[in-house]
């Protein structure tokens, strides 16, 4: 969700050619996980139609080459940012999203708790990224 809503405002401030990566850390991350269907239906929700399979995810541990590239990487949680960081980030500023936003704590992932749970952490998401988007510009340099 954190992936579609950022290119959205991004777009909206015409930077749209902005790449945006979605990888995942945790034991279950596979490379080309597709958009959960709750995740797709709360996004529905908000105005992004995301087909089944019109996004996937990338298993970051066996693509660590991509750390390198990124100019900032954002994660969900500490406990993500810290497995990135043992990934060897390189130079790129890591921070959760709601330290991007200037706060703290974690927004956990809501998987299989059902459409209520989603809808909050899209709300929490978007809430963190339009607080942090100035910041996440200026870092990205």
């Amino acid at each position: 969700m954190a992936h579609v809503l950022l290119e959205r405002l991004l777009a909206a401030r015409g930077l749209g050619d902005v790449r945006v990566r979605s990888a995942g850390v945790a034991r279950f991350a596979r490379d080309g996980m597709l958009a959960s269907l709750d995740a797709r239906i709360v996004l529905r929700e908000v105005g992004i139609h995301l087909a089944e399979d019109a996004f996937a995810s990338t298993d970051l541990r066996r693509h660590p080459e991509l750390l390198v590239e990124a100019g900032i990487i954002v994660t969900m949680t500490v406990d993500q940012k810290e497995v990135v960081a043992q990934l060897g980030a390189g130079p790129s500023p890591i921070l959760t999203l709601r330290e991007l936003a200037g706060e703290d704590g974690d927004i956990g992932d809501p998987v299989g708790q059902g459409e209520e749970v989603y809808r909050a952490c899209r709300d929490e998401i978007a809430r963190c990224l339009d607080k942090g988007i100035d910041r996440l510009l200026a870092l990205r340099g």
